[in-house]
């Protein structure tokens, strides 16, 4: 007997629309800081909170941007001010390892905190309501963890606190869960670091890789998502 087809991962345009403006907002203020820092002096900036407990504060420094990083993207700041913040404060690539920590800690910290608190009472509360189509979500969250949150974390669209909820309400295991949000977290952090870098290239290239490199990851996701759905279409039709 034939079952019902999961619902499709939504792809908002005006999602993307809101991304790509985040992405120019971050290169503008990228691009202001360099200039205020050539204008003023390597250490005129020094009063900034990033230059006081975090930059050249050693491992204390860093364990303490790791932890701020997980606590403020637990709460729903955009993992990619984050990024852009590693990047401003350690250079790129010390920083892309220690705002992936952060991010990590920070999905770690949502997923458990639904599994261990939520997941009970929706399930008694939510489910009896909305129960085919929450049903079908978890079935195919379940049978396909990883490829779901890498893709998802791919595409700069919907919201990485809801999505943490929703895995840790689900029955989606952990692991996979954690490595693809790890690996789908890496290109816009790579992007977004650089944009926050100082690194020794123009201003104009180092804006134009990150568009690049922002403009590929959502290709990438777009792929991963089409499989996705062509995926689920032939197992949901075999079924």
């Amino acid at each position: 007997m034939s079952q019902p087809p999961p619902p499709p991962i939504p792809l908002p345009w005006h999602n993307l629309a809101r991304s790509a403006l985040l992405l120019g907002g971050l290169a503008a203020a990228g691009l202001a800081l360099n200039a205020l820092s050539d204008a003023l002096g390597t250490g005129t900036l020094g009063t900034g909170v990033l230059e006081r407990f975090v930059t050249g504060q050693g491992p204390a420094g860093q364990a303490l941007f790791v932890l701020v990083t997980a606590a403020a993207c637990a709460a729903g700041i955009p993992r990619q001010a984050a990024s852009f913040a590693a990047g401003y404060a350690f250079g790129l690539w010390p920083g892309i390892p220690l705002v992936l920590a952060g991010l990590v800690l920070a999905c770690t910290a949502n997923f458990l905190r639904a599994r261990l608190i939520a997941r009970d009472w929706t399930r008694r509360h939510i489910l009896p309501r909305f129960g085919g189509r929450l049903s079908r979500i978890d079935a195919f969250l379940t049978a396909h963890p990883f490829s779901t949150t890498l893709t998802l974390r791919l595409l700069p669209v919907g919201s990485n606190l809801a999505f943490n909820l929703l895995a840790g309400v689900s029955a989606m295991r952990v692991i996979p869960f954690l490595v693809g949000s790890a690996l789908g977290y890496v290109p816009q952090t790579v992007i977004f670091a650089l944009l926050g870098s100082g690194i020794g290239v123009a201003d104009w290239l180092r804006v134009a890789i990150s568009a690049a490199l922002f403009v590929a990851s959502i290709l990438i996701g777009l792929i991963l998502l089409r499989r996705h759905r062509a995926t689920a279409g032939a197992i949901s039709e075999s079924a």
